[in-house]
């Protein structure tokens, strides 16, 4: 009787140690079997397929502000041109137009959009220039024809906007920009850049012909 009793115990112990076995089996040959061919070529390739990596930067209206300004600050150095730009709740403008023998103050508050392709318009909301009463579009005009302004950046006055191409920007690093996000109330800025291999000393197209 317990000879009975124990034969069921061998028999599901064996069985264990099969099914165990098997396991442990196939677990090595997935672990030691080689990768193909085709997966290790398209690992060591993939970055061979573009010429360059994206990255998202976040900031804040201060920083950018800071920056701005002294892009500006360098622009006008040595002319007798005054404008600076200030990042609120909108985008202002504040500069001075000469009018006759004097200067009259500017102050323009526009309305940052994003474009689908990276650049930014700023659309006017409101524009002053000291106590003249003059149509908006005509003072548009003024600051087109006074102010001095980067290749990158329109003034149109027929559509009361400032036209900034961004993606157009010209940075020594060779580093392409566009902007991602430009909420100015949540202070929630955010800009795409575009670092080309070439800027890290790696060549792509060299690399390839090598071979």
């Amino acid at each position: 009787m317990q000879q009975m009793n124990s034969d069921p115990w061998k028999k599901r112990f064996l069985l264990l140690s099969v099914i165990n076995g098997i396991v442990l089996l196939i677990l090595a040959l997935y672990l030691y079997s080689p990768i193909p061919k085709t997966e290790l070529e398209l690992a060591g390739d993939k970055y061979k397929s573009e010429n360059s990596s994206e990255f998202v930067v976040r900031t804040t209206k201060q920083n950018l502000n800071n920056l701005v300004n002294a892009y500006l600050d360098k622009l006008l150095a040595g002319t007798d041109h005054h404008y600076s730009i200030n990042l609120d709740d909108d985008v202002q403008l504040f500069g001075e137009l000469p009018f006759f023998s004097t200067t009259v103050p500017l102050l323009i508050h526009l309305e940052p959009i994003v474009q689908e392709n990276g650049d930014i318009v700023l659309k006017q909301k409101s524009i002053s220039v000291g106590q003249l009463q003059l149509p908006n579009k005509k003072i548009m005009q003024y600051v087109a024809k006074y102010l001095p302004v980067p290749e990158w950046v329109v003034i149109n006055p027929r559509e009361e906007e400032i036209y900034v191409k961004v993606t157009e920007m010209e940075i020594k690093s060779n580093f392409k920009v566009a902007v991602e996000q430009f909420d100015l109330e949540a202070n929630n800025l955010a800009f795409k850049i575009n670092v080309p291999y070439k800027t890290l000393g790696i060549d792509v197209l060299k690399e390839e012909e090598a071979k």
